[in-house]
């Protein structure tokens, strides 16, 4: 995905995002984006079932 970020880069990233929001706040932010992938997918997930149902009626 990123694949010219090497381990000094994030360690600088993290440490920004420390800063920025603080360490009480982290691990809300981790997991209302855990949240947020997990309804991605599922709506990736759900799209991918109506695609298939809309073409076996276009077949039919």
């Amino acid at each position: 995905m990123l694949p010219n970020i090497g381990w000094g880069e994030l360690l600088v990233i993290l440490l920004v995002v420390l800063l920025l929001f603080g360490a009480k706040r982290l691990p809300e932010i981790g997991k209302a984006l855990g949240r947020s992938i997990g309804a991605f997918k599922e709506g990736l997930k759900d799209g991918e079932q109506e695609s298939k149902a809309s073409e076996d009626k276009e077949k039919k």
